[in-house]
């Protein structure tokens, strides 16, 4: 009788035990291959070159430049005049009152409107830098999600062409069966394990498929470095402290704020509104008047005689009466404290949303967790051995041809699905961390969160 025949070694060397206890992690103190892609590299390339945030370097200088000249004075106004100029002559000591004028005048605006303009392109300016700490960590997540995407694709495609081979051989042996006429080998034994090896190709096009499209869209971030190999090992993230509060059941919704009340944009939005209640105090100042000192020079040159003429100077100080307020002052006045209002509820919902994606995010991971220890713990093991078993009684013409592959094939699925939790457990840490993503020092967290 012809029979394919492989022991239990061969069987275990198949498995991946540690699939799921994290990552599968990489030996202390080994060297990183520099073909390959590490998702650090990737975060820190991706970051280092962002445009965006050079744009907003930029536009925080230009907030900061036109503060300072917000708190400027207007320019004075210089004006030269020819007064009771003659028409028959146009000259200019035949009248008395012929005059040649310099003057100069100077606006000052109502109230505190210089201090206020400035102050409020100094409160836009101050988003910037918390908008910067949101933008890397966003990066960070994007990063993470796609390099995991096509890691899992990766790692995915190598345990099947690892237990390809198997599956080859397998073939090969119910072809042998089939063609000797020996043994317990039917034609459909053979027909099946050419429909797995077949099926195995599809799914390495898929995944393979996957990965390209991941990588594709990690090249946004890091160009054309994003289709090297990744590195075999998964890495291991930590979660942030403060999910503790908010992993415990039953947590009340201030808990969960306090977990993300230094997140960079609610911090931002919280800028955002200390400009508007700015606007509210430019929109007061315009119920003072505004001011302008006027001062001219006249020259008279000397009359017909010969005789030396006075020259003339002439002050004066003018402003306007807001007197009709109740469709311009007031209207603005009530459209800058609706804005208020309008940036309040931003915050509201920003906050809510916050809130909900991190006890969200909470809850996947808990439930992950869970799935590890299940697939570590018992899953992982059983299937090896169901396959192992199968795979004996099918040597000892006591089992199914059909059976052995089919445990083969739940094996090896077992296997791909741990290691889409271990990664999936990853990305989900990695969510977290930005939701939990704190405000740099000096800047913080209002109180209340409404």
């Amino acid at each position: 009788m012809i029979r394919f025949l492989l022991d239990g070694s061969v069987l275990k060397r198949l498995v991946l035990p540690v699939v799921l206890s994290g990552c599968v992690a990489t030996a202390a103190g080994a060297q990183t291959n520099p073909q390959t892609l590490a998702l650090e590299e990737a975060i820190t390339f991706a970051v280092e070159n962002d445009p965006w945030l050079s744009g907003s370097r930029h536009t925080q200088n230009a907030l900061n430049d036109e503060a300072t000249a917000a708190a400027t004075l207007p320019d004075p106004i210089i004006s030269l005049t020819g007064s009771n100029l003659p028409v028959n002559s146009f000259d200019l000591n035949e009248a008395p009152m012929t005059q040649l004028g310099l003057g100069v005048s100077q606006m000052f605006p109502r109230g505190d409107t210089l201090a206020l303009a400035q102050r409020q392109k100094q409160q836009l300016a101050q988003q910037h830098p918390l908008l910067r700490l949101d933008r890397q960590a966003k990066v960070t997540a994007t990063v993470t999600r796609l390099w995991l995407d096509a890691f899992r694709a990766q790692e995915s495609i190598r345990l099947i062409e690892r237990d390809r081979a198997l599956f080859e051989q397998l073939a090969d042996a119910a072809r042998a069966g089939y063609s000797t006429a020996l043994g317990r080998t039917r034609q459909q034994d053979m027909i099946r394990a050419q429909l797995e090896l077949t099926r195995l190709a599809d799914r390495l096009t898929v995944l393979q498929q996957q990965q390209d499209s991941a990588q594709k869209q990690l090249s946004e971030w890091i160009g054309a470095s994003a289709m090297a190999p990744l590195t075999p090992g998964l890495p291991v993230q930590s979660v942030d402290r403060r999910w503790e509060v908010v992993s415990v059941e039953q947590v009340n919704e201030q808990a969960r704020y306090d977990a993300i009340a230094s997140h960079p944009t609610l911090l931002a939005l919280d800028k955002q509104i200390d400009a508007t209640r700015t606007s509210v105090d430019l929109a007061l100042q315009k119920y003072k008047p505004e001011w302008a000192l006027k001062a001219q020079y006249g020259y008279r040159d000397e009359d017909l005689a010969g005789r030396s003429r006075d020259d003339f100077v002439t002050f004066g100080v003018s402003f306007d009466l807001p007197l009709f307020t109740a469709k311009r002052q007031d209207k603005e006045v009530s459209a800058a404290r609706s804005r208020v209002e309008a940036n309040r509820t931003e915050k509201v919902l920003l906050a809510r949303r916050l809130m909900a994606e991190l006890e969200t995010a909470s809850v996947q991971l808990a439930r992950l967790d869970e799935r590890r220890a299940l697939y570590t713990d018992q899953l992982l093991p059983q299937m090896a051995d169901q396959s192992e078993a199968s795979l004996i009684a099918y040597n000892n013409d006591d089992g199914d041809f059909a059976e052995a592959v089919r445990a083969r094939i739940a094996e090896l699925n077992a296997r791909i699905d741990a290691l889409a939790i271990a990664v999936e457990r990853q990305q989900t840490i990695a969510r977290i961390n930005y939701l939990l993503t704190g405000a740099p020092s000096g800047d913080s967290a209002p109180a209340e969160p409404f």
